[in-house]
């Protein structure tokens, strides 16, 4: 099944192509670009040419960022390395080399401190991921309540974790092969308590910290927020505009909640078409139809000075020009 973003007064501009069930890449587009349940999404292009956003509530795929259907657990066997944790959250997907590597949080509710990260393997980017096992439990690296991973290769080749959760974000290297962290690696502590979803991202030369405050998942109650900072090198320090730091809890808003979306989100990585423009992916909650969950929501950003920005600061709810890409 797939579902294309629709609104009032929005032409799709879409058709059958015959290939995959996909629909041709679509001209315009509008909000929610995929209306099921999607939180904490991380997107990726494949060796296919296929965009792929692993979410907590399952994978999705796309030619086009715009036109979304839903795939099987990606999973070959859902991880147990935890007697109390269960649930997967927070996926995020890179290409180490010739494996596709996911890392996972595996928790449940209000557990802070027996959860944790781990690392699964695959040949193919929608898998099946063979699990590895953990990482490190929250106990373990003494951070509480270590969810929200976020794999970063630096232009040096080093590579990075990034993770946390109201706790504090922090981050470490990781081996050359991405599946443990490295020996005699230290983690440092990139920001303060206020955030969660952290993904980090290199623009002209400067380091952005992009992540989310407020609460996540209350529906129209939820008051998430999608914030950024930055700095000159990955471990910061990262500062707003006036110079104040992320350690201390300042930031930039970049997306936050309007009459029609509420709790924007725990965004995804960004991705540029292919003229050049930039989006960003997140979840939020649709005003009138909270029941959905947290839905799939994309939207342009624009650098300006030296730091992004989305129109209004909020989700655009009216048809725009679609992303570009070549068939």
């Amino acid at each position: 099944m797939i579902l294309a973003a629709v609104c009032m007064g929005c032409s799709q501009e879409n058709g059958s192509n015959g290939n995959n069930g996909f629909v041709e890449k679509a001209k315009s587009y509008c909000n929610p670009v995929f209306n099921q349940d999607s939180p904490d999404p991380s997107v990726m292009r494949g060796d296919d040419g296929n965009f792929y956003a692993f979410t907590t509530a399952g994978l999705r795929r796309s030619e086009d960022l715009v036109n979304w259907s839903a795939l099987k657990d990606p999973f070959e066997s859902r991880p147990s390395w935890s007697d109390i944790c269960h649930d997967v959250w927070a996926m995020d997907v890179n290409k180490i080399g010739d494996k596709y590597v996911l890392y996972y949080a595996l928790s449940k509710w209000g557990e802070e401190h027996k959860n944790g990260l781990g690392v699964a393997v695959a040949d193919n980017i929608a898998g099946p991921y063979k699990d590895q096992g953990k990482l490190f439990t929250s106990d373990e690296i003494g951070v509480q309540n270590s969810i929200d991973p976020h794999y970063f290769v630096d232009d040096d080749g080093k590579q990075y974790l990034s993770w946390g959760s109201f706790s504090g974000l922090y981050a470490i290297e990781l081996s050359p092969d991405g599946l443990s962290v490295k020996e005699g690696a230290e983690k440092k502590q990139l920001a303060g308590n206020a955030y969660e979803g952290i993904m980090i991202h290199k623009h002209d030369g400067k380091y952005y910290m992009f992540a989310s405050i407020g609460s996540c998942c209350e529906g129209v109650n939820s008051s998430y927020t999608t914030v950024v900072g930055r700095a000159d090198n990955y471990f910061g320090p990262y500062v707003n505009k006036a110079g104040k730091t992320m350690l201390e809890n300042n930031h930039e808003v970049l997306i936050a909640g309007s009459d029609a979306v509420k709790g924007p989100g725990h965004n995804s990585e960004i991705i540029t078409d292919d003229n050049g423009q930039d989006w960003i992916l997140y979840h939020g909650y649709l005003s009138g139809s909270p029941s959905l969950g947290r839905v799939l929501f994309m939207d342009p950003v624009s650098w300006k000075d030296g730091w992004p920005s989305v129109k209004e600061s909020k989700p655009c709810m009216i048809g725009q020009e679609a992303p570009a890409f070549k068939k």
